[in-house]
């Protein structure tokens, strides 16, 4: 039910369907929006279908409401007609649905534990107040323009510095040399601050300049890196009012990775 919801109110919702839906009205239960050989149609999926037109751009209206019961109808006749074909027994069916279910499960269940384990207003009060303390006596927020550039070992990042050191632009030679994505990019990273990077790269940025590369090559985990300054810049903090919904959902994810996390420790898994 995505932009196709748009076109249906015009393109498949004939006055004969609408006579027909207003005939039958007065046979339906309350809750009910249409019958198609008698299975229901409630209202709550009419809502649901409405809700999902809504934040597609759609604008509330009777026309939208029509369409949206519209396009349960279609769906409900076709579901129906592989009944009628026994298609809902074969093998690819089943598969789906059980995918279906299982998506669905997850998604609940989910949604049930966020509901029973709240983030509090406290809880956002704290980590806001954390993040302010972590920005220094200033209190602002600094920001790195970085480009960086990536390679297996540290012969490879001495030469890649050295070619820097002579006047090579920096992003022609990441271009050449790394071996992360975003070469083709000319090693661009874009805006970071400090604290989204691994240490060992923030240490190096602190300390740099507008327009200079590291000194040396720095070694991570998964190889050796260069990085180069682009630019700096520091900014107000939002206040909490306007940083609150960010936060909030940082620790509903926090929240979700930790249930995940017990749920991975608490079950034996085997992956080939």
């Amino acid at each position: 039910m995505k932009k196709y919801l748009l076109s249906i109110a015009v393109s498949f919702l004939s006055l004969a369907a609408f006579s027909q839906l207003a005939y039958t009205q007065s046979s339906l239960p309350p809750n009910a929006a249409a019958s198609v050989n008698g299975f229901i149609i409630g209202n709550d999926a009419v809502e649901q279908g409405i809700q999902i037109a809504l934040s597609q751009g759609q604008k509330d209206s009777p026309e939208l409401r029509k369409a949206v019961v519209g396009k349960l109808i279609e769906i409900t006749l076709l579901s129906q007609q592989a009944d009628r074909d026994g298609l809902a027994n074969s093998d690819k069916a089943n598969r789906q649905l059980a995918q279906i279910r299982q998506n669905y499960l997850a998604d609940l269940e989910l949604a049930t534990y966020i509901a029973q384990n709240p983030v509090s207003d406290s809880d956002i009060q704290a980590e806001y107040d954390r993040e302010i303390a972590s920005l220094g006596p200033q209190n602002m927020i600094v920001e790195y323009k970085v480009s960086d550039l990536a390679v297996a070992t540290e012969d490879d990042a001495k030469t890649a510095l050295a070619r820097i050191k002579k006047g090579e632009p920096f992003d022609k030679v990441a271009g050449s040399m790394s071996l992360a994505p975003n070469k083709v990019q000319g090693g661009a990273v874009g805006w970071v601050q400090a604290g989204q990077v691994p240490p060992q790269i923030a240490s190096v940025l602190i300390a740099l300049s507008k327009g200079q590369v590291s000194p040396l090559p720095i070694k991570m985990p998964q190889g050796w890196y260069l990085v180069k300054l682009e630019d700096k810049k520091t900014t107000k903090p939002p206040t909490f009012e306007q940083a609150k919904p960010s936060i909030r959902a940082g620790l509903t994810q926090k929240k979700q990775y930790e249930f995940l996390n017990q749920l991975r420790q608490g079950a034996t898994i085997v992956v080939q």
